[in-house]
């Protein structure tokens, strides 16, 4: 499992901000806790669930063991975490499915 930050630049509110996110809605939270987010600044209304965090948390982020991606690699993993309280509501089990670094890795490897 891991938590991935993007490398989006949003200004607002004198701040620039970017997105947090993870594998699963029990490690974001934990990892959100762990660099001093409050679970009330949880987007889980939007089209994602995700943290706004500033560039200086994301750094801190960073520092903890959360990976950088860009925006192919943010949304591939934000659709998995939106499906996650969605199946978990219908009381289905959510599909299992490789961590999106793995993906990625393999991705990477030559064809045979």
């Amino acid at each position: 499992m891991a938590v991935y930050v993007d490398n989006k630049r949003i200004l607002w509110r004198g701040k620039v901000w970017c997105h947090l996110v993870a594998d699963t809605l029990e490690e974001l939270h934990a990892f959100a806790a762990s660099v001093g987010l409050k679970r009330r600044w949880f987007q889980g209304h939007a089209s994602y669930p995700h943290y706004d965090v500033t560039m200086s948390v994301r750094e801190r982020g960073v520092e903890s063991g959360a990976v950088s991606f860009g925006k192919i690699e943010m949304l591939k993993c934000a659709r998995k975490l939106k499906a996650e309280p969605a199946a978990l509501r219908a009381g289905v089990q959510p599909r299992t499915a490789p961590p999106v670094r793995a993906v990625q890795q393999r991705a990477l490897l030559p064809l045979s």
